[in-house]
């Protein structure tokens, strides 16, 4: 073998493929029901949209971004989320002359280098919707409350929504404040990540998994202690949306996410039975990013959903994927002449959209049988020489056993009183 995939990287086989095509079919419905539009943006981005945009004290630029330089010189980075380049693309395509709010979804690959684990990959894959132009908590409340139905009707249970604020530019110098002056004393005893983000970004300590970080920061200022009129209105207001859509939810003064960018609302979802990387989705406002990208002051809020991450725990609550939708017919044939007359009528069951295959391997009909019954197929029809001679075709139900003799020219309207091509 010449080489093996990259570490952190996935074949998504056949079998495991239609479990991805089930939850994008979910996706795309709801998102077409709660009104939102598709965008496809470049998996690569020039490196300073996402220095600016994420924000260079994050883990994402720190450490696990793929940076790379071009034939041209240009710094290029594989896009490690997708919420910067969506607000790139709003203000190169000029999306905010368009009806506001726009609303948008995306579903695709990431890249973080990143140690590999139950439900973390190097390659990722992500859904996720962006809303920009209102500063209604509504909105707020209706993206976590879309997550949170799409996850419903996956099946999905025992999820918890964590939500905070996690303030404005203007309530947020008063907690770096405190935050600095409660850990200041114990800036020896922290991790080394946390003694760096002290002086940029002492938020983050808040978020750090460490557990002597963790025990320091118990009684650490939150940013609910600390937020202005504005934010502390705004986030009463999210949660009257909540409680108004039935929308159980924990209110989680520590959680800060790990993304620069955010303002005033900031949630994640949880799923606590796959393991200690336990959170499936979240996101939050971002009201400052389209001005940090060099647009004008118009907020914005969005969530990301890891489709690994809600395949694992699908899997971990025993939830089945809907019906692999494989091939529905079989062609067997008896000899040459039936293998010619198959040809054709293949060619005339799949233009009436029905899923159909025949033998390529110069099988005996017995073989070919045997490879119908194992590939799962529903119908087999088949050609033998007593049919070629009367012009007509075995059709068998697979599952019941039962088979018809029906006229060649009549498969097909045979086959869809089945049920089949619908």
């Amino acid at each position: 073998m010449l080489t093996t995939r990259p570490r952190g990287t996935n074949d998504i086989l056949p079998g495991e493929v239609e479990k991805w095509r089930y939850l994008e079919d979910h996706m795309r419905r709801i998102c077409r029901e709660y009104g939102y539009s598709e965008i496809r943006t470049p998996i690569f981005e020039h490196t300073e949209l996402f220095l600016r945009g994420v924000g260079d004290t994050t883990d994402i630029v720190e450490k696990e971004m793929y940076t790379f330089i071009d034939r041209g010189n240009r710094s290029i980075t594989l896009r490690p989320e997708n919420t910067a380049s969506v607000v790139r693309a709003y203000l190169e395509d000029k999306l905010y002359a368009l009806p506001q709010p726009v609303k948008l979804f995306y579903i695709g690959p990431m890249f973080r280098y990143d140690r590999p684990q139950a439900g973390r990959f190097r390659q990722f894959h992500q859904f996720g919707v962006e809303v920009f132009g209102s500063h209604d908590p509504a909105v707020d409340a209706e993206v976590m409350a879309m997550s949170m139905d799409l996850y419903r009707r996956l099946g999905l249970s025992n999820l918890e929504l964590h939500v905070n604020s996690v303030g404005c530019p203007q309530c947020r110098p008063g907690l770096i404040k405190k935050l600095q002056e409660y850990f200041r004393p114990h800036l020896n005893d922290l991790c080394k990540n946390c003694r760096d983000r002290f002086e940029k970004n002492p938020l983050r300590i808040l978020d750090c998994k460490e557990t002597r970080c963790g025990d320091i920061g118990v009684d650490a200022p939150t940013t609910v202690d600390c937020l202005c009129t504005g934010c502390s209105s705004h986030f009463a207001e999210v949660k009257k949306n909540l409680e108004l859509m039935d929308i159980a939810y924990h209110e989680d003064r520590r959680l800060v996410r790990g993304l620069d960018y955010y303002t005033h609302t900031a949630f994640e979802i949880v799923a606590p039975d796959i393991g200690a990387q336990s959170s499936v989705g979240g996101g939050g406002r971002y009201n400052g990013l389209v001005e940090i990208c060099g647009g004008p002051s118009i907020p914005g809020i969005g969530f990301a959903l890891g489709m690994e991450r809600i395949i694992l725990a699908m899997q971990r609550q025993g939830l089945t994927f809907g019906a692999a939708g494989g091939t529905e017919v079989f062609i067997v044939t008896a000899n040459q002449a039936a293998a010619g007359e198959a040809v054709r009528l293949l060619f005339k069951i799949r233009s009436a959209a029905i899923s159909a295959d025949k033998d390529y391997m110069d099988r005996s009909l017995k073989a070919q049988m045997k490879y119908a019954g194992k590939t799962g197929v529903g119908y087999a029809v088949i050609i033998g020489e007593d049919e070629m001679k009367q012009g007509t075709a075995l059709v068998r139900n697979m599952g019941l056993g039962r088979q018809e003799s029906v006229p060649l020219d009549e498969v097909v309207s045979f086959l869809k009183e089945q049920g089949l091509g619908k």
